[in-house]
This record gives structure tokens, sequence and C-alpha cells, in this order.
């Protein structure tokens, strides 16, 4: 019998459940808090794994724990373990009622704002017991945290300059790109041709030019022989720009995804020749390869797919 198999039927979920914990909380105390159960029961299960396996997990000092070389490879797989579990559950749930399930996803909030939101409205009239749960944050953090983490399913997001993994798969939806915006009532709405230029010394709503988003629409400006205007208002708040521009005076520069998924929007897309070599921003879905997809995930991607065709066509 060799090594991996013997000690692997020692080792129980209930192990694995303590060892995430104390992992989690850097403490054999706030592990058994947490768990509701003694600290001795806690320090003794993780004892009896490291004899099990021969292998230190934590180095114990009296600020509390941290995980070895060895502790945070079984962490990882522990992860995977609990996670497959849940994703097996929620397939026996939706077998037993295909009309309800869940998802957690990813999404930056541009995504959330226009193309996310109408995948999840497509299939809500279809499925109107389903359950989303969208994490907002920028696509990094996202892909990098979340997903790997595996406290989301899959990520929407714009996937240029983001730098995934060998164990992650993206699809790439569709090609977005940038556009300026103002409010339906903007003096700038009647203007046939207007040069990015002329917008220079007009109140801008941007996200932080040090973020992914801020960065590429510098990058736009700078293309145009322009350094990026010193906006008045700085917020990733999709919200917030909405809000600032209704008032038809601030200009903004955002997906036009989001517009032309969300016609209910008051807001007009300025003749604003912009250039075409930084503009283009692919779009798409990145999920784990060694994670299996929940039911719900499935019917996203799919309604996604179309989705997207159908933006293609109007873009």
């Amino acid at each position: 019998m060799e090594w991996a198999e013997r000690t692997g039927r020692r080792i129980k979920l209930r192990d694995l459940r303590i060892l995430l914990a104390v992992a989690k909380t850097g403490s054999m105390g706030k592990a058994a808090a947490a768990l509701a159960v003694s600290q001795p029961v806690i320090s003794k299960t993780i004892s009896d794994l490291e004899h099990a396996l021969s292998l230190r997990l934590f180095d114990r000092s009296p600020q509390g724990v941290e995980t070895t070389m060895y502790g945070r490879a079984l962490l990882k797989w522990s992860v995977a373990v609990f996670d497959d579990l849940r994703q097996g559950l929620k397939e026996l749930e939706y077998l037993t009622d295909p009309s309800a399930g869940e998802l957690r996803m990813g999404s930056n909030e541009p995504m959330a704002a226009g193309f996310v939101s109408t995948v999840i409205t497509r299939l809500l009239r279809q499925h109107p017991r389903l359950v989303f749960h969208v994490v907002p944050a920028d696509a990094f953090t996202l892909v990098n945290r979340e997903l790997r983490e595996r406290s989301v399913e899959l990520v929407v997001a714009p996937t240029a300059g983001l730098k995934t993994e060998a164990e992650m798969n993206v699809e790439i939806l569709f090609d977005d790109r940038r556009v300026v915006m103002a409010g339906a009532g903007s003096k700038w709405v009647r203007r046939r041709k207007i040069a990015l230029e002329d917008l220079i010394n007009e109140p801008w709503v941007l996200p932080p030019l040090d973020s992914i988003p801020g960065m590429e629409i510098a990058e736009l400006f700078r293309a145009s022989g322009l350094e990026p205007p010193r906006a008045q208002v700085v917020s990733w708040s999709i919200p917030l720009h909405h809000r600032m521009l209704a008032t038809e005076q601030f200009i903004t520069i955002l997906p036009l995804s989001m517009l032309r998924l969300g016609k209910h929007l008051p807001f007009k897309i300025l003749p604003v020749e912009l250039p075409t070599n930084v503009r283009l921003r692919p779009t798409g879905i990145v999920t784990l390869k060694n994670r299996m997809l929940g039911p719900v995930a499935q019917l996203f991607i799919d309604c996604a797919r179309q989705t997207a065709k159908a933006l293609s066509r109007v873009s």
C-alpha cells in the first residue's frame, strides 16, 4: 500500500475543516471559537494530522501559528476538496429542482452594470428562482484572489493586460471599446464632430489614474498627444458616474457595451475619434481548469455567449 493511500485513509473531512480554520484564523484558540469546539480538540487534531503525515504543518509561536510549506500545500488541496463537495451538492440540488440554484461570480463594475446584469436578467426570465451573488472588484483582484481561492466560480472582466496562470481558462466573448459619454442634454451632444482636445477643460468623472482602467484611459489621451485631464470627480463607482452624467455637465469614458446593453440610460456617445490602436478591450470569462463548474455557472456561460453574439451585431 502506497504512503499516500495509507495516510489518506487516516485523514477525515473534519480534520481538513479544522486545518482550514486554524490557517484562516492563525490561532488554535480562535479556530476553536470559530468552530465551537474546545482548544484541546483543535490542538490534538492538528497534532494527529502532522503525526499521520510525518510532516510539520504549522510553525508555533506565542503570537499564533503560521503554515509551513507542507501546510500550505495541504491547505490548497483542502480548499479544493470542500469546494468540489459544495459543487457536488449544488448539482444534486439543481437536479432535484432545475428551476433553483445559485452562482457566485466576480465582475468589475462596468461589466456588472452592463453585460453581466443583462445576462442575469435573461436567465431570470427563464429561471426566476436562481440566485446570483456578484462580487465587484477589479479584474486583477478577482482572478488572483477570489477565483484562485474559489470564492467565485467565474470572473467576467476585460482580459487585456490580465496575467492568468496555467490552471486558468480564458474565453474571450467580445471586443469591447471605450467611448466618450455625456448626459443626453449635454451641450456637446448636438455637435457632429468633436476632437478629444476640445474636452480637456470640461468637468470629467474618471476612475483613479493609478488603476488599470485609469491607466488605459490615460493611454488614450497620450496616444492623441494629450495629457489626461484633471478629473473633478475620481471614483470607481459606476452609479456615481451615472449621477454626474445626469447633471449634463460632466463627461466620462466608459465601455461601449454598457451603453449598448443599457438602452434605458439617458446618456449619449459623443462623436469623438479615439485612437484605434489602444481602444479595443477583449472581454471574457475566466475559470479554473481543474474545477468542475456548477449547473448555474454553465447556464450563465451559455447565455453570456449568446448575449455576446447579439452585442457584436449592434456594436
